[in-house]
């Protein structure tokens, strides 16, 4: 029988303001357990300033120092943590091994929220979707619309990461959370599961037209004139097969962003390299530095310099871009469109819905209606957001404004927000 060894993730508080809690991970190894983490740890909002990673191919040992939040639920992240450490069994000579039989998760269910409010202010569609990000309720499709009177109708298709959902205990909590959030305002709220055509078919029935994917997608690696908020010139990947007889050495320099340490991470876990080493760490300048010593599947080093050059350009690719956004027209209205890469997994970037409702807030716009749905583009599965602005708030930000403050809110990095003078 599997066993789950509570002490393979410990985590140290900073005991003061500006120190870092410590995660440490110890437990058997798997094909991307560094992206698991990476994963959950972003999706709690929390940034890595420093990692330590070393396996020898059964059991591995990784050191997370992180910058948490005052609002940080640190046994839940825990327990999140534990959930995708690999279970193992004591053996007759008491060596822990991998079980990969019990490493199968069944897809979780889906559910419909549909519930009607009486207006449609400012933040509102942010205001939901911060409740049921701190309900573990996970958004994979949604549809917002207002109607001419004003009211608005929301359908969000989410899952559980407690599966509980299907429970009326689960039901009557969820409906209490948005209840307190929006009051009177609340006219109808349902649960219900999903249709099987919904789970049978998550691209959903939106539409891109090749003028946005040749927009958006157009070009793969753009390293030369990506322009506007993202900085191609501070990415750096270099390969080095001289400094270790049996490793291939990643070297990366570039600039910190969200969830970096993630987007390598899933990089690798999708091409199946191995990590046997790493050490990453931000400087105070706001760079990040990599050192990875990897191999392929077959336990060999990378030296097929093709192998290698694909490698390091879609390192250098997801480094300036890891999610596409542009604002374009869709008539006489504004869209702004988002879109991320989905792991081979099947598993989305967490909180991107959440910080771009967040930028929007920011700028004062409402939001007319979203659409969520994934789309097979270059090869690539990605998840698609586009979210029609209101007319008239989007009329008086320009476009480039909209895109700068949804880019910097999505990479974590500084926005002073928008007072109406262009510079």
């Amino acid at each position: 029988m599997g066993i789950l060894n509570e002490d393979a993730v410990l985590i140290k508080e900073a005991e003061k303001a500006g120190d870092n809690t410590i995660i440490t991970v110890n437990c058997p190894d798997k094909t991307g357990l560094g992206c698991d983490l990476c994963r959950i740890i972003l999706l709690f909002g929390l940034s890595i300033a420093r990692g330590d990673v070393s396996t020898d191919g059964k059991w591995c040992y990784l050191v997370f120092w992180v910058v948490g939040q005052p609002t940080t639920s640190w046994d839940l992240l825990k327990n999140r943590l534990l959930e995708v450490c690999p279970l193992c069994t004591p053996a007759i000579s008491k060596i822990f091994y991998f079980l990969p039989e019990f490493q199968q998760p069944k897809p979780p269910e889906v559910f419909l929220l549909k519930f009607w409010c009486t207006f449609d202010r400012k933040g509102l569609l942010h205001d939901v979707t911060k409740v049921l990000c701190e309900l573990e309720l996970t958004v994979k499709r949604v549809k917002v619309s207002t109607a001419p009177d004003g009211r608005v109708m929301d359908l969000l298709f989410v899952t559980d990461t407690r599966e509980l959902l299907h429970t009326k205990k689960r039901q009557d909590e969820t409906k209490s959370h948005l209840n307190a959030m929006l009051g009177d305002n609340m006219i109808s709220f349902e649960i219900e599961l999903a249709g099987h055509e919904v789970i049978a078919n998550p691209q959903g029935s939106t539409f891109l037209s090749p003028a946005i994917t040749d927009d958006m997608f157009g070009l793969e690696f753009a390293g030369t004139h990506m322009g506007g908020p993202y900085n191609s010139n501070r990415v750096s990947v270099t390969v080095d097969n001289d400094l270790s007889p049996s490793h291939t050495l990643i070297h990366i320099l570039c600039r910190d962003h969200k969830g970096l340490t993630y987007d390598i991470m899933r990089t690798l876990k999708d091409y199946n390299f191995q990590i046997s080493y790493a050490r990453f760490f931000a400087n105070a300048k706001g760079n990040f530095q990599v050192d990875l010593f990897i191999m392929q599947a077959d336990g060999k080093k990378i030296v097929d310099p093709e192998k290698q050059n694909v490698l390091c350009s879609r390192l250098r690719m997801e480094l300036i871009r890891p999610l596409r956004v542009e604002v374009m027209s869709r008539g006489p209205d504004t869209e702004l469109l988002v879109a991320n890469p989905v792991e081979l997994a099947g598993k989305g970037r967490p909180l991107v819905f959440y910080d771009i409702t967040h930028a929007i807030t920011s700028l004062k716009i409402r939001i007319f209606s979203v659409e969520i749905a994934r789309h097979r583009i270059h090869d690539r599965e990605w998840e698609v957001y586009r979210v029609l602005l209101d007319e008239g708030d989007a009329g008086l930000v320009p476009r480039s404004i909209i895109k700068e403050g949804v880019v910097k809110k999505l990479m974590g990095w500084d926005y002073k927000g928008y007072n109406g003078i262009v510079h």
